[in-house]
């Protein structure tokens, strides 16, 4: 996917209705900011948020992290804006240097075969016998994952195609139609306002996910049954902030979406009841559930956190404030790689689709180390038992912020 400059002009951020919208983003997608909240210094997101040509300029208040080494007569911003325009040079070489199958087939071929998965799923569903029925159930929550968290995450970051025109209809299918939730809303949380403020408290800060209400045993382990619920709902509370035609739009592809699904269960899979096809629904969408939470947790809260007013240049921020989990075969092919093994990678070069982020993730992570920034990584078993050991902290208790003097 090559540089261009009218990049950073397309993905300048944009309120919504004069406001930042507060309520969670249940579809895969990040992390809204707090209500009413206005994103500092908004019309300058530049192209943090999606376009990634060096040496975005974050905002007057950026600093730079006290005892960083510098150049002979370089500013401390000029420096960090040098970096990530070197970095980025040298991922721009293997963006250029890559087939189209490697920047959007690898990942169309997932989600494709995900598509053709599905008939056999809800076939299996029809078996009066235990294994079959299991294999059914999995398929199908497989398949949902699949195409709801990494489907709509990379058709909100325009990474499944180059023509804007596709990309919007791609946004609409597995945003709306197979997540059921709102592509507008969807699209502004998450690429405007996570990606813009990564870590940045009352914005980026991940703090949405947070329920300071709930014990730590009920969030981490029975709460997230509760996602496919929630995220219908919340996508309706989200409809007030856009325009009437895009708000019958996301209706319309909703109830599409979830009455196919239900209408097949019945029809095609052969269920009796429409209460028992309503919990094999649930079921099915929740079965990845708590892997999605916990990622979305996992991977910034713990890490520094910043104000906004006080927010390090834009290869500071992402290095500081993401982390990087180890492979996984099944959620690398649910939920793809920029969510899970690459999402410093993603965090930097957010345009890039899975494939490309795990492609260019041995470059980056030997950059990074190369000029002593951080590189964070972690295994989920780790990140788990620190969340349950420091749950009052870390999810219950305001974050505090980092301050930057020291940080390398």
């Amino acid at each position: 996917m090559p540089l261009e400059d009218g990049d950073s002009a397309r993905w300048r951020g944009q309120r919504v209705n004069g406001e930042v919208s507060s309520t969670p983003q249940l579809g895969g997608m990040g992390d809204p900011p707090p209500r009413s909240m206005p994103a500092p210094d908004g019309s300058r997101t530049e192209a943090m948020a999606e376009g990634w040509e060096p040496g975005p300029a974050l905002g007057d208040g950026d600093v730079t992290p006290g005892g960083a080494p510098q150049r002979a007569g370089q500013e401390p911003g000029q420096r960090e804006e040098a970096l990530m325009a070197e970095l980025s040079e040298l991922v721009q070489k293997v963006v250029k240097s890559s087939s189209w199958w490697d920047r959007h087939g690898v990942d169309i071929s997932i989600l494709t075969c995900s598509f053709l998965l599905l008939p056999a799923g809800f076939l299996c569903l029809r078996s009066a016998e235990a294994v079959p029925f299991l294999v059914g159930v999995l398929t199908l929550g497989v398949v949902h994952h699949t195409l709801t968290v990494k489907g709509s995450h990379l058709a909100s970051h325009n990474a499944l195609t180059e023509s804007k025109s596709w990309g919007k209809v791609w946004a609409i299918f597995f945003i709306e139609l197979c997540s059921a939730f709102t592509a507008e809303q969807a699209t502004y949380n998450h690429v405007k306002i996570h990606h813009g403020y990564t870590n940045v408290i009352g914005l980026g800060d991940s703090s949405t996910w947070k329920l300071p209400f709930l014990k730590r045993a009920i969030y981490m382990f029975i709460a997230p049954l509760a996602v496919p619920i929630i995220t219908p709902l919340v996508a309706l509370d989200l409809l007030r902030n856009v325009e009437w035609k895009a708000a019958l739009r996301t209706l319309c592809c909703m109830f599409l979406g979830l009455y196919c699904h239900y209408w097949l269960l019945l029809r095609v899979s052969g269920f009796q009841s429409p209460w028992s096809a309503l919990l094999c629904m649930l079921l099915t969408r929740s079965l990845l559930a708590h892997p999605y939470i916990h990622v979305n947790i996992f991977q910034h809260i713990g890490l520094p956190m910043f104000a906004a007013d006080r927010k390090p240049k834009r290869i500071h921020l992402m290095s500081l404030g993401v982390l990087n989990l180890p492979r996984n075969a099944l959620l690398d092919w649910s939920f793809g790689h920029s969510l899970i093994s690459c999402h410093v990678e993603h965090h930097l070069f957010p345009s890039l689709s899975d494939n490309m982020c795990l492609k260019i993730k041995p470059i980056v992570s030997q950059y990074l180390k190369q000029k002593k920034l951080p590189y964070n990584e972690d295994t989920y078993a780790s990140r788990l038992q620190l969340f349950l050991q420091r749950y009052e902290e870390l999810m219950v208790h305001a974050p505090p912020i980092t301050e930057l003097v020291g940080i390398q």
